[in-house]
């Protein structure tokens, strides 16, 4: 599927948490297809693309989510949230990455996001969740606190809905207030990659059984994967769109 450039238009904004903004685009349909876990670039000037993970599954209707993180420090981040506030029209050129969904695996998907790398997962998941309903997935979702978690909601509808769906979340700090969720959520403190590896010891399914896909920042990603190398995971069985952006020296 090459990239192909194009004018979307922009049909929503909206505030996910203080510090998270969704974006809703809508283009031709056949123009706007791609596979789960891909990306788009969006374009801010004549040399300015920014990356961004596709947060929806292909549903044939040209309907694209983004779930875009604010910096008030980066100019670019400012620059994109300004043109979101006049501009009702973007062009984007889409749809790129290799770190795709598999349709022909059955292997159970163990899927390790942190911060905004959620979207990327959250389009895997519906992917999977429609196309293949029964194949186990196993969703952990690391940020910096609880608040972070901006699409909790949804991630724990999925993991109370479907039998073959887990949910755990990850937080640096510790929990401020209540919760409320379903029996079958479980949160955690600390570093994802640690956490990870003492629960993988008392996991239901092994690591080395699963097709896993990570989205994070390069740090976090290989932190993982020495985790996971440590549990028998061949890197064949690993995928990330860091591995591309961020080869790891050997």
């Amino acid at each position: 599927m090459s990239a192909r450039t194009l004018t979307c238009q922009v049909t929503a904004v909206e505030d996910l948490n203080p510090d998270v903004f969704g974006v809703t685009l809508e283009g031709r349909a056949e123009a706007m297809q791609h596979a789960p876990g891909q990306y788009l670039e969006l374009k801010l000037d004549a040399s300015t693309w920014v990356p961004f993970s596709i947060a929806s599954a292909e549903r044939g209707d040209g309907i694209i989510e983004l779930h875009v993180q604010h910096w008030p420090e980066r100019s670019n981040s400012v620059r994109l949230r300004e043109l979101l506030q006049v501009a009702n029209q973007l062009t984007v050129r889409l749809p790129s990455g290799d770190c795709v969904l598999d349709p022909k695996s059955e292997r159970p998907l163990l899927l390790v996001a942190a911060g905004t790398g959620f979207a990327q997962m959250k389009a895997v998941v519906e992917a999977s969740l429609r196309d293949q309903p029964g194949r186990a997935i196993s969703l952990w979702w690391a940020t910096r606190e609880h608040r972070d978690l901006y699409a909790e909601s949804l991630a724990t509808q999925w993991a109370q809905r479907y039998a073959n769906v887990s949910f755990q979340a990850v937080t640096e700090f510790p929990l401020t207030e209540p919760l409320a969720q379903g029996e079958r959520i479980t949160h955690y403190q600390g570093r994802v990659d640690l956490v990870l590896e003492k629960a993988l010891e008392h996991a239901p399914l092994r690591p080395s059984d699963c097709d896993i896909y990570l989205s994070g920042s390069p740090g976090m990603v290989y932190a993982c994967v020495d985790v996971l190398e440590r549990q028998g995971v061949a890197m064949e069985r690993m995928f990330s769109d860091v591995f591309a952006y961020a080869p790891r020296a050997h």
